[in-house]
């Protein structure tokens, strides 16, 4: 009788055990721990969940999608970024976060931008991070002043600037190329313009020709290495301003995201 008792008890562990490691039971656990709030194991996935983040940039995450541009890039904990145009700082205090405390980000901008619209954002940004692992250059985006051997240069929604501000793109170029070590990346991801239509309409509808953006890139010594759709939109027809006064549309534009590679000879 004890042995029966015994042994039935075994066969129930047994199938507890079994039931514990099912892929329906994981995900049950997860979607648990989700609802507890606790934190996400991804990197990336943990800092645009952390709750300090302002509610204005949360309300852009589904339009801009930052896990899976970062991913893309090759950004994780101890990656070394050079951030091209940081502007107010939504992707700098992400990659704070994301890089951790063996890792760092160099978060440039020019005078001019700063002087326009991001100094008081982006300083009290900064202010706030509670990781010191975020350098700021306040340089020309020709010279920005990255040191060398870092792993992954973004310049994101601002290549289409350059052309109106008068910018040298392919001093831009050359810069990210020399920083950046062996093998590592240059991530560009802007608004398309109409193909073919190249710097037309680069001030007044904000967008750039991505064929050209290619050209320059890929002249300053680059390889192209990928491109992802994740931001494509085939209901933009590349006609209206980025800057729309239309709040519909706002972060709903047709992008494009490069990745180009420094070769490794």
């Amino acid at each position: 009788m004890h042995l029966s008792r015994a042994s039935t008890l075994g066969r129930l562990l047994v199938a507890w055990v079994i039931l514990s490691l099912s892929p329906a039971h994981a995900d049950e656990v997860a979607k648990t721990e989700g609802e507890r709030g606790e934190t996400p194991a991804d990197p990336i996935d943990a800092a645009v969940a952390a709750t300090g983040r302002p509610e204005a940039d949360r309300a852009r995450d589904a339009d801009r999608r930052p896990v899976e541009v970062l991913r893309f890039c090759g950004v994780g904990p101890g990656t070394r970024v050079g951030e091209l145009m940081a502007g107010s700082g939504y992707y700098t205090e992400i990659l704070s976060a994301t890089v951790g405390p063996d890792g760092r980000v160099f978060a440039q901008n020019s005078p001019f931008v700063l002087e326009r619209f991001a100094e008081q954002p982006f300083s009290e940004r900064l202010a706030r991070l509670t990781l010191h692992n975020v350098t700021r250059l306040d340089t020309d985006p020709a010279k920005p002043g990255f040191p060398a051997g870092i792993d992954v240069v973004l310049l994101i929604r601002f290549y289409h600037d350059f052309y109106w501000q008068k910018v040298d793109r392919d001093a831009v170029n050359r810069a990210v190329f020399a920083s950046l070590a062996p093998g590592r990346v240059y991530c560009v991801l802007d608004h398309h313009a109409e193909a073919g239509s190249r710097d037309r309409d680069v001030q007044n509808l904000h967008r750039v020709d991505a064929a050209m953006v290619k050209e320059e890139v890929l002249a300053a010594g680059f390889e192209f290495d990928g491109e992802a759709d994740l931001l494509r939109n085939p209901e933009d027809d590349h006609t209206w301003s980025v800057f729309s006064d239309n709040a519909a549309r706002r972060d709903k534009t047709d992008r494009f995201l490069f990745r180009f590679r420094k070769p490794r000879d």
